[in-house]
């Protein structure tokens, strides 16, 4: 049930308490109301979702009960030989090993036991898939499409999608709708689906401001919150968590405000840190994301670091052996109609289709435009190519699109206004406007036009593996499904920032998901998960959804941990240790690479 903070009174007491209402949050309060806890869930923002709520909801699990739909060959040991040569030392084998284990059991008690139900992709490569180990499908889990309208008004708390990733004025849609929507005057069957969307939407708009088909990650926000509201879970929405209070048997309290509001709330079992990571912290943003500006960063408002700030207060640590402190993506960005920035993440409808180029300050080419979106980010830090230009010529654009602007190319005039897109009738023009070199760019793309005849790139070996092939074009004509062509005026850009998607750094913790102090001894009745945890993956991005599996997996293991804690007789003292609250000496416990 959706509640205010004062309607609970000073003497409640819950056996599990989650900090952050994102996918993992939500799964782990459900997984503890499975085993019959009394949950709290606790969520700073106004919205439940975090920025699960804003992703594809795709959830990496390998050897689920699913996979066998689509790929019989693979195993958990195949993952975990993968796993182990993709990130290597950036992560310990044992958080690896206990993520392999409880993944497969994790979806399948969550389905068995709640509305929440995935299912595979036919298609979705790992995206280090030169690595021996990866598959093309099988791992990649997505939740299925939800209704939103059974969730009656509790639907408003669902934090509503990225604007620019739907259709007339809030249709969500995926990537099988976004075929069927453009073939839909090619082929019967798209046509079909193509009406039934718009059917559907017009409808939910007469009613609501927005559609309520949910897919992707508002699909699996919208069957977590559903399946919490069926099993009596308490949530709060806008509500801060001020304080952890400690006692002879670990974190026995929370406090929390909600407006002129303040609670101090008893927890028996354990208190859940999933609020999303330290991306939006000022300090811990400074030191350990350098150069990378805020407003770059697509991710939802919430992760700001400040539960992490009690659990170090507490004797917590944060994790030192990332590859990177966060996962990335190229953005691009746009001053909206309401003064808002929109933050739009390319990862996969453009940069790495046929006639598409991304260049720096010297019109070259410095990386693989069809490497995953993590490893572009981090390509663009290294070489200092901070803006790039991502370029494209008449043709690319209105078969692909570019950013924001839709395939098709309607409605340009726009996008030229405000400067988000540049247009040229020459390269010359289009490096004038943009201030990149003329010669450089040239050079460029006549490379480019050469490898698109060949289909070989030799200055990057684009298109040379099954991922970055399955993000190009497989209608292309050429020998490269990957490279195409520039030629064709007006030439067309967009500038890029590595913008973070999530953190990777975050609290150690054992395989049950107990976060460890500086002596590696947990700290009792504290426990993270999600982007508060430090990353399983080490910060490498081995695959799609891999923070949403993790997410899930040490979700189910903290709460079945947590609830278990909270079912064993405690001795009664009256000893009560301060609340662990701020200030503290954060430049003790911030550890910036």
């Amino acid at each position: 049930m959706v509640e205010t903070l004062g309607n609970l009174s000073e003497q409640e007491v819950f056996d599990v308490v989650v900090i952050g209402a994102g996918g993992a949050g939500m799964s782990a309060a459900l997984f503890a109301a499975i085993d019959g806890a009394r949950v709290l869930l606790v969520e700073h923002t106004e919205y439940v979702g975090g920025s699960t709520a804003y992703s594809a909801g795709t959830t990496w699990i390998p050897a689920s009960k699913h996979a066998a739909s689509v790929n019989r060959d693979d195993s958990s040991a195949n993952a975990e030989g993968f796993l182990s040569r993709a990130v290597g030392e950036h992560s310990s084998a044992a958080m690896r090993r206990a993520f392999l284990d409880a993944g497969p059991t994790a979806v399948a008690h969550i389905e068995a036991n709640s509305d929440v139900k995935y299912r595979a992709r036919p298609f979705h490569p790992d995206y280090l898939s030169e690595i021996e180990g990866s598959t093309l499908r099988g791992r990649a889990l997505e939740p299925l499409p939800f209704d939103g309208r059974k969730l009656g008004s509790a639907f408003a708390l669902i934090r509503p999608p990225i604007p620019e990733f739907t259709v007339l004025g809030g249709m969500m849609v995926d990537r099988d709708d976004v075929g069927h929507l453009l073939n839909m005057t090619k082929s019967a069957a798209s046509f079909g689906h193509a009406v039934k969307l718009l059917t559907r939407h017009a409808r939910d708009r007469m009613g609501h401001s927005r559609g309520t088909r949910l897919v992707m990650g508002n699909a699996l926000i919208g069957r977590l919150l559903y399946s919490l509201l069926q099993r009596g879970v308490t949530v709060l929405t806008q509500t801060k968590l001020d304080a952890l209070h400690s006692g002879p048997n670990g974190i026995e309290a929370v406090t929390l405000s909600q407006v002129n509001e303040r609670r101090r709330i008893g927890v028996k079992g354990g208190v859940i840190l999933a609020s999303g990571g330290f991306n939006r912290h000022p300090k811990y943003r400074a030191e350990m994301l350098p150069g990378a500006d805020a407003a770059w960063c697509p991710g939802a408002p919430g992760h700001t670091g400040s539960a992490q700030d009690l659990a170090l207060a507490a004797g917590a640590r944060f994790g030192e052996s990332a590859m990177s402190n966060a996962f990335w993506a190229p953005v691009s960005t746009r001053k909206r109609a309401d003064g808002t920035t929109a933050v739009f993440p390319h990862f996969l409808m453009d940069r790495g289709k046929p006639g598409m180029m991304t260049v720096d300050k010297n019109g070259r080419r410095f990386l693989n435009e069809n490497t995953s979106y993590h490893l572009f980010g981090i390509a663009m830090q290294k070489a200092l190519s901070v803006p790039a230009f991502l370029i494209t010529d008449a043709e690319g654009l209105m078969k692909y699109g570019l950013g924001m602007v839709r395939p098709g190319g309607k409605g340009l005039a726009s996008y030229l206004a405000d400067g988000y897109l540049t247009e040229a009738n020459t390269l010359d023009e289009l490096a004038g406007k943009l201030g990149i070199d003329s010669a450089g760019l040239a050079d460029s793309v006549a490379r480019m036009n050469r490898y698109a005849q060949t289909g070989v790139d030799e200055d990057f070996h684009r298109g040379s593996t099954d991922y970055q092939n399955a993000n190009g074009d497989a209608n292309w004509s050429g020998p490269n499904k990957c490279l195409g062509p520039i030629g064709r005026a007006p030439f067309y850009a967009v500038r890029l920032y590595p913008g973070d998607i999530g953190a990777a750094t975050g609290l150690v913790t054992d395989t049950d998901a107990r976060v460890l102090n500086h002596d590696d001894r947990p700290i009792d009745g504290l426990y993270a998960c999600g982007n508060d945890m430090q990353s399983v993956m080490g910060g490498v991005y081995p695959g799609p959804g891999i923070t949403l599996g993790p997410g899930l997996a040490f979700g189910y293991l903290a709460a079945r941990h947590a609830a278990a804690r909270a079912s064993q007789p405690v001795a009664l003292t009256d000893q009560r240790d301060d609340a662990l609250t701020l200030p503290i000496d954060l430049a003790t416990h911030a550890h910036a690479k």
